[in-house]
């Protein structure tokens, strides 16, 4: 049976942007990380990671490393990350796997059943939400990370943008479940 899924960006969305994040030492999760991605699991989402990392192709550290922060994530989230999909390669590779392409959404549906017309992308940068654009699913923005920032860059908007994670979830979980919600 399909399920509807959330696909997150990492930096700057679950976990404060650090440029090219790769000691355990130096993750932090924002406040309502936790929480938020509770929730979707309770409400019956798929949690997956879409994130571009050329750190790697950059040579600034290993894909070692980098499975080191997505354990450790997973860790202090208790497991409630179904899967974390990256692209390790530089802007200018042109490979389908970095977003805003939707490669690593390709693969998440060739290893899951989703319901992609009740899915959502999530993100704090104008490449999330062009990713989600893409894939023909509903997007997310928030102001955390670049959100701020790229709030003005975006050529469409996104179908909500909010705060930070917590209320990103809460109205997405709102909307499927007929409530209404604020708009941020």
């Amino acid at each position: 049976m399909k399920r509807p899924a959330v696909f997150l960006d990492r930096d700057g969305t679950l976990i404060e942007e650090v440029n090219y994040l790769h000691r355990v030492e130096d993750l932090r999760l924002f406040p309502a990380t936790a929480t938020a991605l509770s929730s979707l699991k309770d409400a019956g989402y798929l949690v997956i990671i879409v994130t571009n990392q050329s750190g790697i192709g950059r040579e600034v550290y290993g894909e070692r490393d980098m499975h080191n922060v997505h354990e450790a994530m997973q860790k202090q989230l208790d497991g409630a990350i179904d899967a974390f999909y990256f692209c390790p390669h530089l802007p200018c590779d042109g490979c389908r796997c970095r977003k805003p392409d939707v490669g690593m959404i390709e693969s998440a549906m060739a290893d899951f059943e989703i319901d992609l017309e009740r899915s959502w992308m999530i993100g704090d940068k104008r490449i999330d939400v062009e990713t989600g654009f893409a894939a023909k699913i509903k997007t997310a923005l928030v102001l955390t990370g670049y959100g701020a920032s790229h709030k003005v860059l975006l050529d469409s908007q996104p179908n909500m943008i909010v705060e930070e994670i917590g209320a990103a979830t809460a109205a997405i979980i709102s909307i499927s479940s007929g409530q209404n919600h604020p708009q941020a």
